[in-house]
């Protein structure tokens, strides 16, 4: 067999050597996506507007054995009350700690300013500003629940008539009641006498609280005397109206609707320390005609004192 001849490649025929690959650039990393645009205030007004007439239209929404419709409450009572609060009054808050975060308390308020103003701004004060966002269930009079058009909103408020039965039922839930002890005399009461507690009854809300064993939360409030300064009071159409007193004032009714816009005076809401009730002896104690006594004028002695306290420390009426 012939042995096979190996044939040298020419300079020509042999192939290049490979070329170097030029490295592959890295691209840049893609920039993440913009973060999504945060709704403006009237875009979750809207959103919430929408969700409150769904929930009205579906019926998810819940009012308790009071007729108290929380939903409508915040959604539609507050709303208004707001810029009064914040921008005409300028309510100024103090003690809100004194509130406890759960439970049953009672809460007793001087009460003033003609119109029952103060009774609202309370209310607004320990729904936005308290950490718990309390709801205050208000004892009012019978006078409130027979007119026509303040009668179911009080009641869809959380409002209740100002008995011990209802009292000691909304305390023994938990609840946050307030109490305006001087009633009509407080708010009806003229301008000469601003700031001086009239007669705080019998002592029934103090009765309430021994018998549930709940705290009593005294409040003073400064600047609701000057927003309606009352002058006078026609008797004459109050019995023909059926009402505890018509007011007269500087601005009402010579002024006419106009005359009705209350006074922007500096509010102060002071909240002060609980008087607890619980050691005190329950329904034993609240048959005690002397301790209930005692016990109310503590309540309003300290309210009274407060009271000259802060007007000392308010600079003027208006500012």
């Amino acid at each position: 067999m012939p042995e096979a001849r190996v044939i040298p490649l020419r300079a020509s025929d042999q192939l290049p050597p490979p070329k170097k690959r030029a490295p592959v650039a890295e691209l840049p990393p893609s920039p993440p996506p913009p973060p999504a645009a945060e709704p403006s205030a009237w875009e979750s007004k809207l959103a919430g507007g929408l969700a409150f007439l769904r929930r009205r239209i579906t019926g998810d929404y819940e009012v308790d054995d009071f007729g108290f419709d929380k939903d409508l409450t915040e959604h539609v009572l507050m709303p208004p009350l707001r810029p009064l609060y914040e921008k005409w009054f300028r309510v100024e808050t103090r003690g809100l700690d004194n509130v406890p975060d759960a439970g049953g308390a009672l809460i007793v308020a001087n009460h003033s300013g003609t119109v029952p103003v103060d009774a609202l701004m309370t209310t607004l004060a320990l729904h936005d500003h308290h950490p718990a966002q309390r709801c205050l269930r208000l004892l009012g009079a019978d006078l409130v629940f027979t007119l026509p058009v303040v009668a179911p909103i009080a009641r869809k408020g959380g409002n209740t008539l100002a008995c011990n039965a209802d009292a000691e039922r909304l305390l023994s839930a938990g609840e946050l009641v307030g109490v305006f002890p001087e009633g009509f005399k407080g708010i009806g009461k003229p301008f000469s006498e601003r700031y001086k507690l009239q007669r705080f009854g019998r002592g029934g809300f103090v009765s309430a609280a021994l018998r549930t064993g709940k705290p009593i939360i005294p409040v003073s409030i400064v600047g609701a005397e000057e927003i309606y300064p009352l002058i006078g009071n026609s008797k004459t159409l109050s019995r023909l109206l059926g009402l505890p007193y018509v007011p007269i004032t500087p601005f009402f009714p010579w002024l006419g609707p106009l005359g009705a816009i209350p006074l922007p005076s500096k509010w102060i809401i002071e909240f002060g320390e609980p008087i607890e009730t619980a050691h005190l002896g329950g329904a034993a104690a609240a048959e005690d005609p002397m301790l209930v006594f005692n016990l109310t004028d503590q309540v309003r002695e300290t309210i009274q004192s407060t009271l000259y306290t802060l007007l000392m420390q308010r600079r003027s009426v208006f500012f």
